[in-house]
C-alpha cells in the first residue's frame, strides 16, 4: 500500500494526507474543519498514533525541517504581501478618511448648534404674550435663524473654520447663512468685521462655483454623444432658459455656463454692501446692489427724482449671489468678460479676479474707477487667495443653512 502511494504523490507530506484519510484519521477531519495546517511531524505522530505504517521514503528531520521552513517562508511573504497591501491602502485612504471625520464633526457641531439656537428661539417666543409681526423675509429653509455677529463668530471657531486656514488650502465648510448679522456695522474693529463678512459669503459663492462646474461637466459628457436621452434634452432645454439663450446655440451655452472668480465676488459684494453694512444688504440680502425696476425692492434714500429703480432684494443672501452670477453670465454688458474667461479655459489657465476686473467696468456708472476700487479691494485683501479655495465635501446636499 505504501508503495503505491508514493507512487501517486511526489510530495512526502501529501503521502501522509492520503494515508490518513484513507484509513479515516478522525483528527485529519477535524483540522480541516478549522482550516488548519499540520506540520509533517504532527501528520507522522497521527498516524503513528492510528497505528498506520509510514511510507518507505521517510524524510530525514533535516529534510522535514527544511521542508517545514520553506513552507512557513512562503506563508510569511504572503502575509508580508498582505501587510504591505493593506499599509498601502491606510496611506492612499487618509485624505478620504480625513475628510469624512471632518464631516462627522462639521455636520455634529453646526446641528447641534442649530438645534441650540433654535430652542432658544422658542422659549423666547413662548415668553412673549403680545402677537409678533410676520417678519418681511420668508425664510426658504425651515429652521432657520438669525444670527448676531458674536454667535457667528463663535460658529465659525467651533467648527474650525478661519481664514488662514483657508489660504493655506483648508477645504471650506459649507455653512449658509440665511441673513448678515444686524449688528455688523457696529463692530468696532474693520479687520474683524471684514474677515467676518467673507467667512460667511464666502461658502455661498463657493457653492454656487461647485454647482455651475458640475453642470459643466453635465453639458460636455451630452456634448460628448452621438445620441442624447429625453431626460438629457429637458436638462438642456432648462439650461437654455436659465442663461437665457432663445436660440439654443451650445456654444453660447458653454461660453455662459462657467465660474465668477471668488476673489472678484467677495470685492464686489464688500464694495456694493459696505462689507456687509448697508441698508440694503441688511434689510433685503442685497449684496451685489443690482437694480430694479418691476420687482420688490427698496428704494434708496436721496435718490435723483427722475430716477424709478429700487435695489433688488432677496429672501436669502444665497439668492442674491445666484442674481449676481446670472447677471455677469447672462447681460449683454458682460459679454466681452465672458468671451475672456472662455479664452483662458481654452489656455488652460485659472480664473483669477484680477486677469477679468477691467472687463466689469459697466457694473457702476463710473467705469473705470469702479475697475480700480475693485482691484484695490482684491489686492489690499488678498482676495485672490481665495480663486482656490474649495468646499469640504458633505453628504448633506444643502449644507446647513442657518
Amino acid at each position: 500500500m505504501s508503495k503505491k502511494i508514493e507512487k501517486l504523490f511526489k510530495s512526502y507530506r501529501d503521502q501522509l494526507i492520503h494515508l490518513a484519510k484513507l484509513y479515516g484519521v478522525v483528527e485529519i477531519r477535524s483540522y480541516a474543519r478549522s482550516s488548519k495546517r499540520l506540520t509533517i511531524s504532527q501528520l507522522e505522530l497521527l498516524l503513528i498514533k492510528n497505528r498506520i505504517k509510514l511510507p518507505i521514503n521517510r524524510s530525514s528531520d533535516k529534510a522535514i525541517a527544511k521542508q517545514e521552513l520553506k513552507e512557513n517562508s512562503i506563508r510569511n511573504i504572503y502575509l508580508s504581501f498582505a501587510f504591505i497591501f493593506f499599509i498601502g491602502c491606510l496611506v492612499t485612504m487618509r485624505p478620504y478618511i480625513k475628510n469624512v471625520v471632518n464631516e462627522v464633526k462639521f455636520t455634529y457641531v453646526a446641528e447641534e448648534y442649530k438645534t441650540t439656537k433654535i430652542t432658544k428661539s422658542e422659549k423666547i417666543k413662548k415668553k412673549k404674550t403680545k402677537k409678533i409681526q410676520e417678519p418681511e423675509f420668508v425664510q426658504e429653509h425651515d429652521n432657520t435663524i438669525s444670527l448676531n455677529s458674536e454667535t457667528a463668530s463663535n460658529l465659525f471657531n467651533d467648527l474650525g473654520y478661519d481664514l488662514k486656514g483657508v489660504r493655506a488650502g483648508q477645504k471650506v465648510k459649507p455653512i449658509y447663512l440665511t441673513k448678515l448679522p444686524k449688528d455688523l456695522k457696529t463692530l468696532g474693529d474693520t479687520k474683524k468685521k471684514r474677515e467676518l463678512f467673507i467667512k460667511i459669503i464666502l461658502p455661498l459663492i463657493l457653492d454656487e462655483n461647485e454647482k455651475i462646474i458640475n453642470d459643466r461637466k453635465k453639458l460636455f459628457k451630452i456634448l460628448g454623444k452621438n445620441f442624447n436621452t429625453v431626460g438629457e434634452r429637458v436638462w438642456l432645454k432648462r439650461r437654455f432658459k436659465e442663461y437665457k439663450i432663445d436660440d439654443q446655440d451650445l456654444a453660447k451655452l458653454k461660453m455662459r455656463m462657467d465660474i465668477i472668480p471668488v476673489s472678484l465676488a467677495i470685492a464686489q459684494a464688500a464694495n456694493e454692501s459696505g462689507w456687509g453694512t448697508s441698508r440694503f444688504a441688511l434689510e433685503g440680502n442685497a449684496l451685489f446692489g443690482q437694480w430694479t425696476w418691476s420687482k420688490k425692492g427698496i428704494s434708496p434714500k436721496n435718490k435723483d427724482p427722475n430716477q424709478s429703480h429700487k435695489i433688488l432684494q432677496f429672501q436669502i443672501l444665497k439668492a442674491s449671489v445666484r442674481a449676481y452670477k446670472n447677471n455677469l453670465n447672462t447681460h449683454n454688458a458682460y459679454k466681452e468678460f465672458r468671451e475672456v474667461r472662455a479664452q483662458l479655459r481654452q489656455e488652460g489657465k485659472q480664473i483669477i479676479g484680477l486677469d477679468l476686473t477691467k472687463y466689469i467696468k459697466n457694473y457702476a456708472a463710473i467705469g473705470e474707477k469702479y475697475v480700480a476700487i475693485i482691484e484695490d479691494i482684491i489686492e489690499k485683501n488678498s482676495l485672490t487667495d481665495f480663486d482656490r479655495a474649495n468646499l469640504l465635501p458633505t453628504k448633506l446636499k444643502k449644507g446647513v443653512a442657518l
